[in-house]
């Protein structure tokens, strides 16, 4: 679990996933859901002055994702990648592939983003932290566990990220996707916020501590996006939560390190719920 602290803040090196916030109609019922399904309080970061929301989500004090509004639109889960420049960085990942759907923009003294489309159709944002700096507790129950990224050729896509973001990539055979890898985030994490990561992940394979996520193959009638996954400590009383709140169960699986269940949010976003179990 990797939790920041105000003497020892989680910070995100250029290339790793960050930051994730959902994209709903109705911000306010979504915070109301978000908060009676995974423990989260809500508050609006923006000044009263500005004609605009922006409500972020605390666990136990951490700031762990977002919910935004966004009129007309399917509900959706958006993943940021940490930048050192966003300005920078967008003519990299448009002459990559990439099609510029918004900014850049400062988003106050939080930081800085723009709005990309992958070549597939993904979308997802590039974030400049200033003071807002990324989720600051993630893998522990109710925070955010990892974004896969679901495209249509995931060869073709991951060329692209690892084009513009230098990714890693490891094959996990065709019914498995890839592993996504940040080279050093391991080091990063251990000399930061997770000082005990290779302890705990002795007998993960090597350079897993660098992972950020994934990337499958589209199934049923999905588009291209970033799919985040949450973690729980019961997936199954999660998921019964989620649908006594207005939410619709889509899938469940039983892997050899969680059990898991889709969800549809009242809204249309669909995410992950996980629960961690020890193999054997």
């Amino acid at each position: 679990m990797a939790k920041g602290t105000a003497d020892n803040p989680h910070t995100y090196p250029q290339g790793v996933t960050c930051w994730i916030d959902a994209q709903v109609p109705d911000a306010p019922a979504a915070a109301a859901f978000y908060g009676e399904l995974l423990g989260w309080q809500t508050r609006d970061a923006l000044p009263p002055e500005v004609p605009a929301s922006y409500l972020v989500a605390t666990l136990d004090g951490h700031d762990v994702a977002a919910i935004e509004p966004r009129e007309g639109e399917q509900a959706f889960w958006l993943t940021y990648v940490a930048v050192d420049d966003v300005d920078a960085m967008v003519p990299r990942a448009v002459d990559a592939g990439a099609t510029l759907v918004d900014g850049p923009h400062d988003a106050g003294p939080g930081g800085r983003w723009a709005e990309l489309r992958d070549p597939e159709g993904a979308v997802f944002r590039m974030w400049q932290a200033r003071n807002r700096l990324g989720s600051q507790l993630n893998n522990a129950p109710g925070a955010w566990n990892f974004s896969d990224l679901h495209t249509t050729d995931v060869a073709r896509d991951l060329d692209f990220y690892r084009e513009v973001f230098g990714w890693e990539v490891e094959d996990m055979g065709p019914d498995a996707g890839a592993t996504i890898k940040v080279p050093g985030y391991g080091d990063h994490l251990e000399a930061t916020v997770d000082p005990d990561i290779r302890v705990r992940q002795a007998g993960a394979p090597e350079g897993f501590a660098d992972a950020i996520g994934g990337a499958v193959g589209l199934t049923g009638e999905e588009h291209p996006h970033w799919h985040v996954t949450f973690s729980v400590a019961d997936r199954d009383a999660a998921a019964q939560r989620a649908e006594s709140l207005g939410a619709s169960v889509v899938s469940t699986d039983e892997g050899t390190w969680a059990r898991t269940v889709r969800i549809r949010d009242p809204w249309g976003a669909e995410l992950t719920l996980s629960q961690f179990v020890a193999p054997g």
